[in-house]
């Protein structure tokens, strides 16, 4: 089986007046279909930015990403991410901020409005789903803001800290459910934390940043 992600001596600095931080050093590694990988490491070491390379909002300064093959471009429609806020629109109801992604792409067809409604199912925010998002608790908000990426198809899901947010009881929660839904819908994902319980409890494989 090919890797799905293929990262190669991947380096970047950012560079001010005041000088150069070097942000990333030399960072090689795959990531397999239908792998969940945990990034940690404490804050300021590159996580973040390791997945702004990833899905091309950011170029490298030495080194190849390859995504079956094919370096990802910025709006890369293979690949979803999830950040640390939710995102919600106040003014859209649950269910229209979930087709906000289908609608910008412009790719509502039956068979992805058909997967939404399975995921609203399923995943128990079918009942809320005219409610607004202030109506919501904090996990619910989140599920709904995975269920908005997970609409897309993405064949690569990157988390950026999503339970940062919660608090404590919640974030365990959240993090179970949210780790069952994705290895459910059998989907590839990067986690970025740097609570290593969090790591070790949801993910395949743990790479460290120092």
């Amino acid at each position: 089986m090919k890797p799905l992600l293929e990262i190669r001596n991947v380096s970047l600095s950012y560079h001010t007046v005041s000088g150069e931080t070097k942000a990333l050093s030399n960072i090689s590694f795959d990531l397999m279909p239908g792998e969940f990988l945990a990034v940690v490491g404490p804050s300021g070491c590159g996580k973040s930015t390791l997945l702004n390379l990833i899905c091309g909002m950011l170029p490298a300064e030495e080194g190849t990403i390859l995504m079956n093959g094919i370096p990802p471009s910025p709006g890369d429609p293979r690949i979803g991410y999830m950040l640390q806020k939710d995102h919600l629109l106040e003014w859209r109801s649950i269910y229209r901020n979930i087709l906000l992604g289908l609608e910008i792409r412009k790719e509502k067809t039956p068979e992805k409005l058909a997967y939404i409604e399975k995921m609203l199912d399923t995943y128990g925010l079918d009942k809320f789903r005219t409610a607004r998002p202030s109506q919501l608790s904090g996990g619910m908000r989140q599920r709904a803001a995975l269920i908005r990426t997970l609409s897309l198809k993405p064949e690569l899901l990157l988390l950026d800290e999503p339970f940062s947010a919660l608090d404590y009881q919640t974030r365990l929660n959240v993090s179970d459910d949210i780790g069952r839904i994705l290895k459910k819908e059998q989907k590839t994902a990067i986690l970025v934390t740097h609570d290593i319980s969090e790591a070790i409890s949801m993910a395949d494989r743990v790479i460290i940043l120092s």
